[in-house]
């Protein structure tokens, strides 16, 4: 496993992150034993992997729970991510990290996130109130998640977040076009969430319709789909097409499709990790194999080739599941 240092270089944290929402066990992910989850933690540690990321809206509550039952006295040996949603008041921060830190059954998170930008509250009150936290000791670095370059540049003239956690992978390069450059810019390192496209580069699913309802959503299926909001036509054929290249490129070189999508994010400029979801201990062991993998120019080359027409025709929108998008 390969570690980077990020915070101003006062935390190590390992490139492979372990995504907790899957252990919430909710409708996009399916039912979760809670033992499963508990072993897919501990699996993870014993794998190299310091670093979990969750929040407070996954399972109410409830992924938080289980992470800090199962990581009990190693704790303080791992880098702890959560995040608070819509509540973005000074107040309202307040209590939401407050239940994060009893869900956790810890006295401070290490990565605090604004989960999505607020429309309704000035960033300053949302600031005042993180700074207030971190004084207190509750949380001890402040960061962002779903912040396009406007966003960024208004938060930055009161806090320098220390990741920006963005959606990004093979499949989804939207973050490209101007939302990475500002990062860069600004030396905002990113964190990446969905990098296997919800299973899509795992290439578990053959077509669009075996992928299920709850993961079916987002703009890269069509509008027509059950539980899809976003309007738009979508790009399934784009998709499969892309993903039946790049499992070739995979069986070519002998690699694994999931650990080479993995390998080809953490080799991108700006990126300090991916933040992989794992239900089993088997899964997360898989997963974590990518941080130490490292691919030929060669095959970075051919990947960049063969998902640029899909990266295209989705554009620079980066909300994965509206349209028009919530960043800006």
């Amino acid at each position: 496993m390969k570690y980077k240092k990020i915070a101003q270089e006062q935390l190590e944290v390992s490139s492979v992150c372990m995504g907790c929402w899957a252990l919430a066990g909710d409708a996009t992910w399916g039912s979760q034993e809670k033992a499963d989850s508990i072993a897919t933690v501990r699996a993870a540690i014993d794998a190299g992997i310091n670093f979990f990321d969750t929040a407070e809206l996954y399972g109410k509550g409830y992924s938080e729970q289980v992470l800090g039952e199962a990581l009990g006295s190693d704790r303080d040996k791992v880098v702890i991510g959560s995040k608070f949603i819509r509540r973005a008041k000074a107040a309202d921060i307040t209590a939401a990290c407050e239940e994060s830190l009893t869900n956790l059954g810890t006295d401070y998170i290490d990565l605090y996130h604004i989960h999505w930008p607020s429309r309704e509250v000035p960033f300053a009150e949302s600031v005042r109130a993180m700074e207030d936290l971190k004084s207190a000791g509750k949380v001890r670095h402040l960061a962002v998640c779903n912040f396009g370059p406007g966003d960024l540049s208004d938060i930055l003239g009161l806090m320098t977040p220390v990741v920006n956690q963005l959606p990004y992978n093979l499949l989804w390069r939207a973050i490209e076009f101007e939302i990475l450059p500002a990062c860069a810019d600004a030396e905002v390192p990113v964190t990446c969430y969905s990098p296997m496209m919800q299973g899509l580069l795992t290439g578990k699913f053959r077509s669009a319709a075996d992928v299920p309802a709850g993961r079916a959503r987002t703009r890269l299926y069509s509008g027509d789909r059950p539980e899809a909001s976003h309007g738009e036509s979508g790009a399934e054929e784009e998709v499969f097409t892309a993903i039946a290249a790049i499992a070739k490129v995979a069986d070519e070189a002998g690699l694994d499709m999931a650990a080479m999508s993995l390998a080809w994010l953490l080799g991108r400029e700006g990126v300090a990790g991916v933040i992989v979801g794992a239900r089993t201990p088997e899964q997360i062991r898989h997963n974590a194999a990518a941080g130490d993998m490292a691919l030929t120019p060669d095959i970075t080359r051919r990947l960049d080739k063969i998902t640029e027409p899909l990266k295209q025709k989705m554009g620079s929108n980066a909300d994965m599941w509206n349209c028009p998008s919530r960043m800006r």
